[in-house]
């Protein structure tokens, strides 16, 4: 075996591992650190047991147990060998297993000593899976509590390798190797945003191909690209050999696709983003990168993963190119402009930041953790996602309110996969349709098996008569998690066939949806959330169905599959989950309470009709929220009220403050209280704000703001404290003659603005001095109103005058009396 660039710290790295137990190693593509450390450890004194190396992709993983096995002269199987999901090749005689991240963190759950274990390598670490980043953390907690002599090195090629040694514990050295320096071209093809990605992408693997030599490996977002492009190249390039590379493919194709072809043909391998690390494909020296990648994000408000394209990352970016020049000088073409790549983002965003936080959060109660922020973590788990994660297990009573993982929850966790899956399949036992849930559970996850429906009945029908190997090994996963789930269910049906839906629903009866157009289009699930369906599905036009997976915004994601579901299921499968009970709703025109019976799984209504006794307890308490949402506005004050409010607003009278009424509503409104706002007795509003005053509040109250004011005519005038000038009355003039004094308020006393009007009320002047009103402009007010209003008293000295509103006669009349 000709010697790689990793041979040459391989010395260096094993010396550390005998003083220490961890270490982190950089190395560029094609340096070999895949396959090199894990059999070179296997000779060292402290290694007596396994050697686990961790693969990101089952692809990956099957591809690199062969290659060491290839050089050892073995096939996989004896001293190396694998562990997949959907394959395996182990023996007694295995010494190095190379597993992918989800299986690591299912073996040192079951088994938290990791007994017989030496070493676990990090491959590709800088991907930041979630499997990858809760394995890291749950060993670095094994090494430092149960086993010192557990060594962990991490691997990749782009990773920060101080963060990752601070994370493994004081000293832990970086070691970093070179990598091949092979010549790498980089052509920038530009992007033009109108033109198809599956064009833009044959033409430039034409180009490609016609320009240089060796095999072509490009890069496309995903499967349904992979295959338009496959159609379009083999029309226009028939010489060539077009081959898909993805998790969908078959172990054959997939192997096909990572070694030359035997006869010499030229080869295009069409591949998302499984090809970016870990893989060394055989003869290719032509990248094409479409500069897009898809990543599963969960959508939070949604309810649901979602596939989104994202522009890749520089370092993504990086990798791809560096597929090209792994044997040899390579060329890289990018649809993208040079100028652009800077502002691409560095790296992808690590998953534990946009990930369904539920696994993660099940598998850490299991481990006897109840605080995930406390494990060893690159970048911290989320809050918010932390918190939704904890309610949809408590919702599967997975966990209990502390947290803690419940009986029901370790059954949960048992099973390889998403929790809500396994609680299909584990209330699926109950009735004997573990079988069938097994298989559903399984199609949520591989996709393209069963076909591409979206109605996973037809699916679930299709793959049984499917007999490809893919399809085979796929049956024979489910029916072992089938097993697993009887014997953890001891008590269960005869086996009765339960509807897809409603095997469906038993996982996430949230996701139960009714139809809510005639098209079919528009969907409301039981959660709460909107979905929209095309219309030409197959199961447009029933009423019910179950949604299995969804992709899109939160506001109306869009159904990729789902299970129907009949009425008559509904009430018989889900009957426990019905609730009737009573609902107020608020009618705007009749300005009241509407009270209804409904009778309502989750945020469905499916029967609904007057409620004639409403609990009147429930009554007062919408109306107290309404008021504190939308305020005091609402509160039919009368004039007395506002008043009230108005005075203790300006005397600061914190008990009549809005934000003390509004948190001690229940108190003084709520016995008020009947089916409408507007029926509230306004004598009875007025004594409970009263009521709210103690004694030292009425005495500031009346000391601060007086509620009227006295005219020397002995009339009483309400003061205005919302007036924009101030404090004001509106007052006759004539009732301030006599008074040669501006009247003033409060303490220490403040000047009352004036607002004198004529004996028809109308405004005459406004002051705050009126022995100046009176010696200055009350001459030009004498001309105008002797003339307006010639039987009224207009003296020259009204300051002197007695007041009274009376006319000028009438006051005479009563002088001589």
């Amino acid at each position: 075996m000709s010697a790689l660039p990793i041979h040459a710290v391989l010395a260096d790295l094993l010396q550390s591992l005998r003083k220490r137990t961890g270490a982190v190693l950089i190395a560029p593509p094609g340096a070999g650190k895949t396959t090199a450390v894990g059999p070179a450890l296997l000779a060292e004194p402290w290694c007596d047991g396994t050697v686990i190396l961790l693969s990101p992709r089952r692809v990956a993983a099957r591809a690199a147990a062969e290659r060491m096995a290839e050089q050892l002269g073995e096939k996989a199987g004896e001293t190396i060998g694998y562990v997949t999901r959907l394959d395996t090749r182990r023996s007694a005689r295995t010494r190095v297993v190379v597993m992918t991240e989800a299986i690591f963190v299912s073996t040192i759950l079951a088994d938290p000593e990791l007994t017989g274990v030496s070493a676990v390598l990090f491959d590709e670490a800088h991907e930041r899976h979630l499997d990858s980043d809760l394995g890291l953390a749950l060993a670095i907690e094994c090494r430092e509590v149960l086993r010192e002599d557990l060594q962990l090195v991490v691997m990749s090629a782009t990773i920060d390798g101080s963060r990752f040694a601070r994370l493994l514990g004081e000293g832990t050295p970086v070691i970093e190797s070179a990598g091949k320096a092979w010549p790498l071209d980089i052509r920038w093809l530009g992007g033009a945003p109108d033109q198809r990605i599956e064009d833009a992408m044959t033409s430039a693997i034409l180009t490609g191909w016609r320009e240089q030599e060796g095999d072509v490996l490009a890069f496309l977002p995903g499967v349904r690209e992979i295959e338009r492009v496959a159609e379009r190249l083999a029309e226009k390039l028939p010489q060539a050999l077009v081959l898909p590379l993805h998790g969908q493919c078959e172990p054959a194709a997939q192997r096909a696709a990572i070694r030359r072809n035997p006869e010499g043909r030229r080869r295009v391998v069409l591949a998302t983003a499984i090809a970016e690390t870990s893989l060394t494909l055989d003869g290719v020296s032509v990248v094409v990168d479409s500069g897009l990648s898809r990543r599963a994000e969960y959508d939070k408000a949604a309810g649901v993963t979602r596939l989104v394209t994202h522009r890749s990352s520089q370092a993504s970016a990086g990798q791809r190119a560096g597929r090209a020049a792994r044997q040899g000088p390579g060329t890289a073409y990018r649809l993208w402009e040079a100028a652009a790549h800077a502002g691409r983002p560095a790296f992808d965003p690590p998953e534990i930041t946009t990930s369904d936080l539920a696994p993660l959060t099940l598998s850490l109660a299991q481990w006897g953790n109840t605080d995930p922020v406390a494990m060893a973590w690159l970048d911290p788990p989320p809050a918010p996602a932390l918190d939704a994660a904890r309610k949809a297990l408590e919702a599967l009573d997975a966990l209990d309110d502390a947290g803690r993982i419940t009986e029901f929850g370790r059954k949960v966790a048992s099973l390889p996969m998403d929790p809500a899956q396994a609680a299909m399949i584990l209330h699926a036992a109950r009735f004997g349709a573990e079988g069938k849930a097994a298989k559903l559970a399984l199609l949520q996850q591989e996709r393209g098996l069963g076909g591409r429906s979206d109605d996973l009945a037809q699916r679930l029908s299709r793959w049984s008569g499917e007999r490809s190997a893919r399809a085979e090994a796929s049956r024979k996963l489910a029916a072992g998690w089938a097993k697993r789930a009887r014997a953890l269910v001891p008590d269960k049906g005869s086996g009765e066939d339960v509807p897809a839906g409603v095997l469906l629903a038993m996982g996430r009866p949230d996701m139960v949806a009714r139809r809510r157009d005639p098209s079919g289009e528009a969907w409301l699930s039981a959660g709460g959330r909107g979905y929209v369906l095309d219309p030409a599905s197959p199961l447009a036009a029933r009423e019910w169905m179950v949604v299995g997976d969804a992709q899109g915004q939160a506001k109306g994601a869009r159904i990729l599959s789902g299970a129907s579901l009949e009425a008559a299921e509904v009430e018989q499968w889900l009957g426990e989950r019905i609730a009737r009970r009573s609902v107020l709703r608020w009618n705007e025109e009749e300005a009241r309470v509407e009270a209804r019976l409904e009778r309502r799984l989750g945020a469905i209504t499916l029967a609904s009709g007057p409620d004639p006794s409403p609990d009147p307890d429930a009554i007062r308490d919408f109306l107290l929220d309404r008021v504190r949402d939308k305020g005091l506005a609402l509160v039919p004050f009368g004039k007395s009220s506002i008043s009230l409010l108005r005075r203790g607003r300006y005397a600061g009278i914190e008990a009549l403050s809005d934000e003390a009424l509004l948190s001690d509503r229940g108190d003084w409104l709520g016995p008020l209280l009947g089916r409408r706002l507007d029926a509230i007795d306004k004598r009875a509003l007025h004594e409970a704000l009263r009521g709210r005053l103690t004694w030292d509040d009425q005495q500031v109250l009346e000391k601060l703001a007086p509620a009227e004011f006295r005219s020397p005519a002995r009339t009483s005038h309400a003061i205005d404290y919302e007036d924009e000038g101030g404090p004001s009355v509106e007052v006759r003039v004539q009732a301030l003659f006599g008074l040669d004094r501006h009247p003033t308020f409060g303490q220490p006393p403040q000047p009352l603005l004036l607002k004198l009007t004529s004996p028809a009320g109308r405004p005459i002047q406004t002051t705050r001095d009126l022995p100046g009103f009176w010696r200055g402009s009350w001459r030009d007010v004498q001309r105008e109103m002797k003339g307006r209003y010639p039987r009224h008293r207009w003296p020259d000295e009204p300051w002197a005058e007695d007041p009274s509103l009376k006319t000028r006669n009438a006051f005479e009349a009563s002088k001589g009396k």
